[in-house]
């Protein structure tokens, strides 16, 4: 059965039915649907809500429940993100899992409330120090809100590294029909390397601090395995009328949806448009936009930004295409007219 409900609520429920048992926040808007549904249902479950003093509170209460081996959830948008940087780092370089969302605001600064796509770079090309990289999946709609934040759970525990949910806030805050059970039952795996009481067994040790001669970068390397395993494996996309087309739009989140549209007519006028939409922006879809830019020689880009993930597809995309870009940058949503025009201008 569906029900219409808000993309946000279906994260947070989504993460009360991924096993969530800890959430620690702080309020944000456009994100504050979050931890006002988890303060009311999370405790239904057996869960602990704590509203944090700060977002760096917040981000290393999530460091202690992993550490203690319990699924724990964070949520905030852009100044908020921007606060818990350094806790990503700590998390990726202790290698525990870890769930945060970005529900992404204008910036930079305190910017404003309007959805936007700026906060790209910051999600997928650090923002912490060190060598670490933040698993990241780019819903675009409230299923996906759902489902991706159960996928994140799961990615997190998988490679025991923090898992991001990076959505704009048209994505949170619009309502949809979305069916609110996973598709598949929720396995929570052991956690051997809990710390969880040496009682009958030897003591363990999590840490991100190495001193000892060649020890940082050991680890380091030990880091770059996984996050290259993770590039082989946990690629996920989708793709649109892509066999025929003359050019191919690249856009996630809400982008993405208006690409669709603008695709739609633009093939009722007989021009042959097509669509990828990465759903994991790390690992990204090198490959794939490699091997479709072989074939389709001009790509248009569309982001809310003024151009963060272009610079992934131009580095993705076989030598000799063409890639153009269209972003909306202050809080304003592209039109499909917008589109079409951009499309019959590079055409």
């Amino acid at each position: 059965m569906r029900v219409l409900t808000k993309g946000n609520i279906a994260l947070a429920e989504g993460a009360i039915q991924a096993g969530c048992k800890f959430y620690f926040g702080y309020p944000i808007t456009p994100q504050n649907d979050i931890p006002e549904y988890l303060a009311k249902h999370l405790p239904r479950v057996g869960g602990t809500f704590i509203p944090a003093e700060s977002e760096i509170a917040s981000i290393n209460m999530i460091l202690g429940a992993s550490a203690a081996g319990a699924r724990a959830m964070t949520s905030s948008s852009g100044p908020g993100i921007s606060l818990m940087q350094e806790g990503f780092s700590y998390l990726a370089g202790s290698e525990l899992p870890a769930v945060i969302v970005n529900i992404m605001r204008i910036g930079p600064g305190l910017g404003g409330i309007a959805p936007t796509q700026g906060d790209y770079n910051q999600a997928v090309h650090g923002g912490g120090h060190g060598d670490y990289r933040n698993i990241v999946l780019a819903p675009a709609s409230c299923q996906e809100m759902f489902d991706l934040t159960i996928k994140a759970f799961e990615l997190a525990d998988k490679y025991r590294n923090p898992a991001m949910i990076l959505a704009d806030a048209m994505v949170g805050q619009f309502q949809e029909p979305c069916r609110l059970t996973p598709k598949d039952p929720v396995i929570i795996p052991q956690k051997p390397w809990a710390l969880t009481g040496a009682k009958g067994r030897p003591a363990q040790l999590i840490k991100s601090l190495f001193l000892g001669p060649g020890e940082m970068e050991i680890h380091n390397l030990d880091l770059k395995k996984k996050y290259d395993t993770m590039e082989q494996n946990e690629v996920m996309y989708e793709t649109r009328h892509l066999d025929d087309a003359d050019i191919m739009i690249i856009a996630f989140g809400t982008p993405s949806r208006i690409a669709k549209t603008a695709i739609q007519f633009l093939r009722q006028e007989g021009v042959r448009a097509g669509l990828l939409r990465p759903i994991t922006l790390f690992p990204f879809p090198s490959k794939a936009i490699h091997e479709y830019s072989r074939r389709i020689h001009k790509v248009l880009v569309v982001e809310m930004n003024t151009g963060q993930m272009l610079r992934d597809v131009q580095l993705a995309c076989h030598n000799g295409t063409k890639v153009y870009f269209y972003g909306r940058p202050g809080g304003g949503i592209p039109y499909p007219d917008d589109i079409m025009a951009q499309v019959k201008k590079i055409l």
